[in-house]
């Protein structure tokens, strides 16, 4: 890394973080302030026959759909979920009403001298359950969404291959577990709501409650606090609560607090979507892949949420980064009686780049070659067609990443063996990923937004960001104010960028799909530009600019046809794993990586998002197991919810290659969602070289391999 951009600096929040000083939600007390508790059903489908309350004191109150001066339907890209259930509850967990009040004991008590009666329906409980629809709890079908594209012929190609592989592979849960649960301050004074909270995409909130009070955008005032990490668990989901706290508020007429407790967190918010893919391979009589069908199934859980863009990118990612000239693609996002699922990390793509990548592992096994060379020959390079038929118009290095992988881990002579070590009943394997991440929203998202980002220039020479995109942990602080600093030359001390208040500053867009350094980062750089140039026209200055995609980009949203992406970050993962065959317990003990990432904008940041990344893509890949039964989650608490501690994080060593993007802020592109998608394959394949057992499932659990090994060994 040779831009001088990529030196790193202190991050601008880290001494008041360090010493405490930051205000998360919980820190925030207002004068009189009530506090909120939710009652969640208990049954996964039901109706509400009644609700029994006791007397309340005074100064305690039930908040209902009753109470909802206007639509009763979170703003989402659909109107199924509402704030408050009504005549039927589809989910344990679902909210039912609030009991508000100045002491949380008293409201304990309240809630547990409420009786519901329920008439219990016929859940839908599983993928496959949802597809033979003969319980139907959404459309005709339990289908959110169903879509399908295609490059190529594969039809006719299939029907003439030599061969065909076919294989499913499948994906659990995986749950968020920020620092700071859900938590949200609502108030409402002289007709305004006011909502202070830990969330990703303030205006996402604003015109959530906007629909909910029936108020102008002039009435609906929102202000991130301090977040505590998010990871997506904080994108849709603080629309819903906020909603309940505003509508609270607005009865009450004093502010309310509604911070989720950690089960009750875990219990009721939104996953990641498990998913079942299978996919069919043709290969040709020298070997070749000439095509793939995939067909892709998501839990959407009880309502739909953002399981429409979710399965686009994971749709997206179907061909992983290899060229194939044909391609069929499905996908559906089914309706269940379980906790909805919606955005995480990666977005529907680490789904699907875990089965892609076990098929190119599989295929490879199959024919006899060694999985790096079989890889390498199909890997895209610039000039290519996706898998949605656009043009991949930067210079794809992926040759280059994987040598320079190789000579930091020599992992090439070792993928395909297991060694003993030690004892003879632990063995080691290493397995290898590659990946990428469409940089931005899917197709023409951000052309739909048209995301807003605003510099002001001060009479003492210093420069206000104004945007709505939130700092959760990333260091978003920190490397937009390095990107408007080197921009117009001026001390980083000289930038001004606070968290978003939606009073003060333009809908950017929210802090989602890796899009806040390219995009807005990039918007940023423009208005820098023009404020330099302008500088001494004015001792107060503003300049503002709207994001449009580069004019070659070409979408076709009906027909999934064309650019998904204006461009592509991408990723190798090594894996070393040992697994002990009498316990069955996995041990990642180190990983590498390489990167590109365009220009890294500072190094230190960018070494955190890709080892947070990884780690967080180990556990998904091993330990973070989270079932259902009978529509309520076995695992809720941080005891039994198990995620990577200090003892499981194995060695990482990472490094970045430069491959500047000509739209990005002095040549990034996307980061902090690529740095997760390739770890769970690499994990995968590092499994199976060691055991030499076929892994198609994720989290691997030490029962299923040692049935596994049993099953091998008769």
């Amino acid at each position: 890394m040779s831009a001088e951009i990529s030196k790193s600096v202190e991050r601008v929040d880290v001494r008041e973080k360090c010493a405490g000083q930051a205000k998360y939600i919980g820190d925030i007390f207002e004068e009189n302030m009530l506090y909120a508790k939710t009652l969640r059903s208990q049954k996964p489908r039901a109706k509400i026959l009644s609700i029994k309350i006791p007397p309340l004191p005074d100064e305690y109150f039930i908040i209902d759909k009753n109470d909802v001066p206007g639509r009763n339907r979170v703003k989402m890209l659909i109107y199924d979920q509402p704030f408050f259930a009504e005549d039927v509850v589809n989910y344990i967990g679902e909210p039912i009403l609030l009991i508000v009040g100045p002491e949380r004991e008293k409201i304990f008590d309240i809630m547990r001298q409420i009786e519901v009666e329920y008439e219990d329906l016929p859940p839908v409980l599983s993928i496959e359950d949802a597809e033979r629809a003969e319980e139907k709890i959404f459309g005709d079908d339990n289908c959110f969404v169903d879509y399908h594209y295609e490059k190529g012929d594969p039809e006719d190609v299939f029907a003439n291959a030599e061969k065909i592989i076919e294989c499913e592979y499948e994906t659990g849960y995986q749950e968020h577990l920020y620092i700071e649960p859900q938590g949200i301050i609502a108030k409402y004074e002289d007709g305004k709501i006011t909502i202070h909270g830990s969330m990703q995409c303030p205006y996402y909130v604003k015109r959530a409650l906007m629909e909910c009070l029936a108020l102008d955008e002039e009435n609906v005032r929102i202000v991130q606090t301090t977040t505590g990490g998010a990871f997506g668990g904080k994108e849709e989901y603080p629309s819903l609560i906020a909603g309940q706290a505003a509508v609270a508020a607005m009865k009450t007429k004093k502010p309310i607090k509604l911070i989720l407790d950690r089960t009750e967190d875990i219990e009721a918010t939104t996953k990641r979507h498990p998913s079942v893919t299978k996919y069919r391979a043709a290969i040709d009589k020298s070997g070749n892949v000439i095509a793939v069908d995939a067909d892709i199934k998501f839990d959407g859980g009880a309502y739909a949420g953002l399981s429409d863009v979710v399965l686009q990118r994971g749709m997206f990612s179907a061909a992983g980064v290899y060229n194939i000239p044909n391609v069929s693609v499905r996908g559906r996002a089914f309706a269940t009686n379980k906790v909805p699922t919606g955005a995480f990390r990666g977005f529907g793509a680490p789904q699907v780049f875990f089965a892609i990548e076990r098929l190119f592992d599989k295929i490879a096994y199959e024919i006899g070659e060694n999985p790096v060379d079989f890889k390498l020959r199909y890997s895209v390079q610039k000039g290519d067609s996706t898998s949605t038929s656009g043009i991949l118009r930067q210079d794809v290095k992926i040759p280059q990443m994987v040598k320079m992988l190789d000579k930091m881990s020599a992992f090439r002579t070792k993928i395909g063996k297991s060694f003993a070590i030690g004892n003879g009943h632990t063995k080691r394997g290493y397995g290898m990923s590659l990946f990428f991440h469409g940089c931005g929203f899917t197709g023409n998202g951000e052309n739909v937004i048209k995301g807003k980002a605003t510099l002001k220039k001060y009479s003492d020479g210093k420069v206000e960001i104004l945007i709505a995109n939130t700092e959760m942990g990333q260091g978003a602080l920190t490397a937009l104010r390095k990107i408007v600093a080197k921009a117009l030359s001026i001390p980083l001390n000289d930038v001004i960028y606070e968290l978003p208040d939606t009073d003060r500053v333009p809908d950017s867009g929210p802090t989602v799909a890796s899009r806040t350094t390219v995009i807005v980062g990039g918007l940023l750089k423009k208005a820098a530009d023009e404020l330099k140039r302008r500088w001494n026209e004015a001792d107060e200055l503003e300049i503002s600019k709207v994001y449009r995609h580069p004019e070659y980009i070409q979408w076709n949203q009906e027909e999934m046809f064309g650019d998904a992406y204006p461009t592509y970050s991408f990723g190798t993962n090594v894996a070393e794993v040992e697994v002990d065959t009498i316990s069955g317990e996995i041990s990642v003990k180190k990983m590498w990586a390489v990167f590109d990432v365009g220009t890294v904008i500072d190094e230190r940041l960018m070494r955190g998002q890709a080892e947070g990344g990884m780690v967080q893509g180990a556990g998904y890949a091993t330990i973070e197991v989270m079932q259902d039964k009978t529509g309520k989650l076995m695992q809720s608490t941080i005891t039994d919810y198990t995620i990577p501690t200090a003892r499981d994080i194995p060695q990482i060593e990472c490094a970045f290659i430069d491959n500047p993007y000509e739209f990005g802020p002095f040549g990034a592109k996307c980061a902090g969602e690529l740095t997760l998608v390739g770890a769970a394959p690499a994990i995968a394949q590092a499994v199976q070289n060691a055991l030499g057992i076929e892994i198609n499932k994720i989290p691997i659990r030490a029962e299923e391999i040692l049935d596994k090994i049993g099953r091998s060994e008769l």
